[in-house]
């Protein structure tokens, strides 16, 4: 009797064009950036032509012992090491030099599988900028300058992706006819109501208009 298995299938992709590079002075909370952070957030993933890092990594402790002539080892200390991003230089925009001046703190923040809702696949690094440097050659490529970020506190992995915000539903409660509105915004998940009121003119004012008219017409 023969038994067939079903192979587990991936989807599988390319991480140019799908991953995302973000640059975000100050998050509430890394460990559950907002929807209003990233959309808010400085975008580097255009302009970035190579990186390197941004893993966190683990310094074994060899525990050896005279029972066996095998090294064992526990999991030590973790560490993330320094990490780069390099981007074509423009000619004519500083925008992401003015973001990354030298000293300058936030957070890289990467969307490893996209803007996709609910997936835990993003990286959060707190960092700050250790040197900039344009990179200098004759040969035939574009300008480019490296940015050294030195991890200052321990990252945040596999975090989810906000969800996005729904957009405001119209309001069927609206009555133009009496000039009242009702406005409903989101703003970061809050619901917030704002009433706009309009003035009518009083029976003087109403009456003195028909006079004018009646004026002109005759």
């Amino acid at each position: 009797m023969s038994t067939s298995t079903k192979k587990n299938t991936q989807t599988r992709f390319l991480r140019r064009g799908i991953s995302k590079i973000l640059w975000v002075p100050d998050l509430n909370d890394p460990k559950y950036p907002s929807r209003r952070e990233i959309n808010g957030a400085f975008v580097l993933t255009d302009a970035v032509s190579d990186i390197e890092g941004w893993a966190l990594e683990n310094d074994p402790v060899e525990t050896p012992d005279m029972g066996s002539t095998f090294n064992s080892s526990i999991p030590g200390n973790d560490k993330a090491e320094n990490s780069s991003l390099t981007f074509y230089e423009d000619r004519f925009s500083d925008a992401i030099e003015q973001q990354l001046p030298k000293g300058a703190k936030g957070y890289v923040v990467l969307l490893r599988k996209g803007d996709l809702p609910g997936s835990r696949s993003v990286d959060v690094f707190p960092v700050q900028v250790a040197t900039r440097a344009a990179t200098y050659s004759t040969g035939n490529e574009a300008a480019k300058f490296k940015v050294d970020f030195t991890i200052t506190d321990e990252p945040s992995l596999d975090r989810p992706v906000p969800k996005a915000q729904p957009r405001p539903l119209p309001d069927e409660d609206c009555d133009d006819d009496h000039g009242h509105g009702h406005h409903h915004g989101d703003h970061d998940g809050d619901h917030v109501d704002v009433t706009v009121v309009s003035t009518t003119k009083t029976k003087t004012e109403t009456e003195a208009t028909v006079r004018e008219h009646d004026a002109d017409e005759g």
